[in-house]
C-alpha cells in the first residue's frame, strides 16, 4: 500500500532532533532500491531524488555518515518525494515501501529512533505506465507554444500538465489578458487503456490596459521620479515584459534594496489594471576602500564615496581616488582622482545622462602623462544585453615619451557599444561579448585631429557535462588614425604584453622600436587569445592558454609591424564571486626579453 503524507511528520521530527541535540552517533548504512531495473531511466530518477540515497552516500560520495535520526527523517520524507517522481513519470498506481533494518520507516516513532541502522530498503512496484489519450487545452492565444510532451501518446507527466497550463496562461497574458486563469480541468484515468485524458479549459478574461502606477515605501526618492524611471506605459495594452522592464529599470539605479511591481487583484475602471510599486530604499551614502598587491603593479590603494540619491531623483554621485604602482615593475606610481554623476531616465526611461571629471597621472614603462578629462553624455540601455553610449569630452594633457614632451588639448566625441551575451561575467561558459569604442578627436592644440578605435570580441563554448571543457577565444583590434606617430597623443597609442594582452611577455614590452633604441606605442594593435578550461572537480579546474599580440607604426594593421606570443598553464579555484586565477606563462616568440616567465593572480577568468 502506498504511504503518503509523511513529509510533515519528517519535518517535525527533524526540528525535535535539533532541539534535543541528536542521539546516536553517525554511521554508514547500506541502501538497496528494488522493484525497478537498475539499467532504466526510472531507477536513476528515483535514486537521484531520494534523500536516503544522499544520506547513505549512494548519490553523494562526499556525504558524511548519517545518524539514525537523519536516516529516519530522510526515509519518511522519501515517501512523498518518490511518489511525486513516480506520478511525474506516468506511474499513477504505484506501491512504495521503505524499511530500515526490516521495520517500515513510516511506523518508527520520530522521537524514538533505533540506536543503529545498517540497511535501508526501498521497494517500488511502479505499476503500468500511463500515457496521454486526449490532450486538449482551449482556448489558446495565437502563437502560444505548448510543451511538446502534451500530446496523445506521450508519457502522462504531472509536470507537463502544470507546464501546459502555465504556457496557456502566459500566452494570454502576453497579448494583454492579465487575469487569464485555469477555469476547469477534466482528468480521466482509463486503466484498461493505460491512458490519461486531459481536457483543460482556460478563461482568458478581458484584454486590459496598464492603469496608474502607485508607489509605496519611498521616503527620499520623489514619487514622480520613480514613475519616470519605471517607464510603465500607462494606457497601453498590458504586457508582462513591460512589467519586468519597469522593475529592472528601478533596480539598476542602485538606489533601492528591494523592488516589486504588483498587479492589482481587481480590474480597474475601463478595463485597466492598476500596478503598485513596493520599494525599499538603500542607504543613501556609502564609503569604501581597498588595497591590492601585485608582483607587476606593486601595491594599490583605492577609496570611494558614493551618494545614491543626490537630488532626490535617484541620481548617483561617485567620488574616487587611487594610487597604483607602489613598488611595482610597471613604470612608476600612478595617481587618479575621479568624479562621476549619473541621472537615470533623463530623456526617456532607458536613457541615462552622465558627467565625469578625471585627473590622472600615468608613469608607464615607455611614457609619462598628466591629463584632465571632462566629459558628458548619454547611455542608452537597449535591453539587458545591449548598451550604447555617446559623449562630448575635453582632454587637456601633457605627455613625455621618446619623441619628447608634448602638451595638447583635444575635443573628443566618444562613442561606444557593448553586447554582453555571456552566461556569467567572471566565469563565462557560453555566449559572446563585444565591446567597441570609436573616438573621433579634434585637436585644439599640440596634435592633429584623428580617430581612435578599439574592438574587443570574446566567444565561449562548453562541451561535456561530467568534466566540462570550455573553449574561450578573444580577439582585439586597435587603431589611431590621423596624426603621425611622433605627433599622436602618447596615451592614445598601443602596447602589448602583460595580463591584458599577452601573458608570458613583460608588461608593455612590445611597442615600436625607434632608431635611437627607444620604444614608443604603436598606432595599430591586434591581439588574439585562446584558452581551454577543464573542470577537474566542482571547485578545481586547469587551463591551457596561448596569446599573441601585434604592434605596428601604421594606422591600420598591414602586417609590417612586430608580433610576439606567450603560452602557459593556469589553475582555477571556484568561489562564490568567481574563480581565483593563477596563471604561469612563458614567452614563445618575439623580441628577446629579460624575464623567463610571468605569474598572474586575480579573481575571475582572464577574459
Amino acid at each position: 500500500m502506498a504511504h503518503q503524507g509523511q513529509t510533515q511528520g519528517a519535518a517535525i521530527y527533524l526540528a525535535i532532533s535539533l532541539l534535543l541535540g541528536g542521539g546516536a552517533a553517525a554511521q554508514a548504512a547500506q541502501l538497496v532500491l528494488t522493484g525497478v531495473a537498475e539499467d532504466t531511466e526510472l531507477y536513476t530518477t528515483l535514486l537521484d531524488g531520494s534523500l536516503l540515497a544522499e544520506q547513505t552516500g549512494e548519490t553523494d560520495e562526499d556525504a558524511e555518515p548519517a545518524t539514525p535520526q537523519e536516516l529516519v527523517a530522510a526515509a519518511q520524507a522519501d515517501y512523498g518525494r518518490l511518489l511525486a517522481l513516480l506520478y511525474d513519470n506516468g506511474y499513477f498506481g504505484p506501491t512504495l515501501t521503505i524499511t530500515l533494518d526490516g521495520v517500515d520507516a513510516a511506523a518508527i516513532p520520530p522521537v524514538r529512533p533505533p540506536r543503529r541502522i545498517d540497511r535501508a530498503v526501498i521497494t517500488v512496484t511502479p505499476g503500468p505506465k500511463f500515457r496521454f489519450g486526449l490532450a486538449r487545452i482551449a482556448p489558446v492565444a495565437p502563437e502560444t507554444k505548448l510543451p511538446d510532451g502534451f500530446a496523445t501518446g506521450e508519457t502522462a507527466r504531472l509536470s507537463v500538465l502544470k507546464e501546459t497550463v502555465s504556457a496557456g496562461i502566459s500566452g494570454w497574458r502576453g497579448v494583454g489578458h492579465a487575469k487569464a486563469e485555469l477555469a476547469d480541468q477534466d482528468l480521466t484515468a482509463k486503466h484498461r487503456e493505460r491512458q490519461i485524458d486531459a481536457d483543460l479549459r482556460l478563461a482568458p478574461g478581458p484584454k486590459l490596459r496598464f492603469g496608474a502606477l502607485t508607489v509605496t515605501g519611498n521616503e527620499d526618492v520623489r514619487t514622480a521620479r520613480l514613475i519616470e524611471i519605471a517607464g510603465l506605459p500607462e494606457g497601453e495594452v498590458f504586457d508582462p515584459e513591460e512589467l519586468e522592464l519597469a522593475t529592472e529599470r528601478l533596480r539598476r539605479t542602485g538606489a533601492f534594496d528591494a523592488v516589486a511591481l504588483i498587479e492589482a487583484r481587481r480590474i480597474g475602471p475601463n478595463d485597466t489594471l492598476p500596478i503598485t510599486a513596493q520599494i525599499t530604499e538603500a542607504p543613501k551614502r556609502r564609503f569604501g576602500f581597498g588595497a591590492e598587491l601585485s608582483s607587476l603593479e606593486g601595491l594599490t590603494f583605492s577609496t570611494f564615496w558614493l551618494h545614491r540619491n543626490l537630488l532626490g531623483g535617484a541620481e548617483r554621485l561617485r567620488l574616487s581616488a587611487e594610487v597604483e604602482g607602489i613598488g611595482g615593475n610597471s613604470g612608476g606610481e600612478d595617481y587618479s582622482l575621479a568624479a562621476r554623476f549619473e541621472r537615470p531616465a533623463t530623456f526617456n526611461e532607458d536613457t541615462n545622462f552622465y558627467a565625469l571629471a578625471t585627473l590622472e597621472q600615468l608613469d608607464e614603462v615607455n611614457f609619462f602623462s598628466r591629463q584632465l578629462d571632462l566629459e558628458a553624455g548619454i547611455e542608452r540601455i537597449a535591453n539587458q544585453n545591449r548598451t550604447y553610449s555617446a559623449g562630448l569630452g575635453l582632454r587637456v594633457a601633457e605627455t613625455e615619451d621618446a619623441f619628447g614632451t608634448n602638451e595638447y588639448t583635444l575635443l573628443t566625441l566618444p562613442l561606444g557599444a557593448e553586447f554582453d551575451y555571456r552566461d556569467k561575467e567572471l566565469d563565462a561558459t557560453e555566449g559572446y561579448y563585444i565591446d567597441a569604442s570609436i573616438t573621433p578627436f579634434v585637436a585644439l592644440s599640440g596634435s592633429e585631429s584623428g580617430l581612435r578605435t578599439y574592438f574587443d570580441a570574446r566567444y565561449y563554448r562548453t562541451f561535456g557535462s561530467e568534466r566540462p571543457v570550455t573553449l574561450a577565444f578573444r580577439g582585439q583590434l586597435g587603431s589611431v588614425a590621423g596624426p603621425d606617430l611622433s605627433e599622436a597623443p602618447a596615451d592614445y597609442l598601443f602596447y602589448s604584453g602583460g595580463g591584458g594582452s599577452v601573458r608570458g611577455q613583460p608588461y608593455q614590452s612590445l611597442g615600436v622600436d625607434l632608431a635611437s633604441g627607444d620604444t614608443v606605442g604603436g598606432r595599430s594593435f591586434a591581439g588574439v587569445s585562446a584558452e581551454a578550461r577543464v573542470s577537474l572537480t566542482e571547485k578545481i579546474g586547469v587551463v591551457g592558454f596561448a596569446d599573441a599580440g601585434y604592434i605596428g607604426s601604421e594606422e591600420f594593421y598591414d602586417g609590417s609591424g612586430t608580433w610576439h606570443s606567450g603560452a602557459g598553464l593556469g589553475l582555477r579555484y571556484a568561489t562564490g564571486i568567481g574563480p581565483i586565477r593563477l596563471d604561469v606563462a612563458v614567452p614563445t616568440s618575439g623580441p628577446e626579453v629579460d624575464e623567463d616567465f610571468q605569474v598572474y593572480i586575480g579573481i575571475g577568468q582572464s577574459f
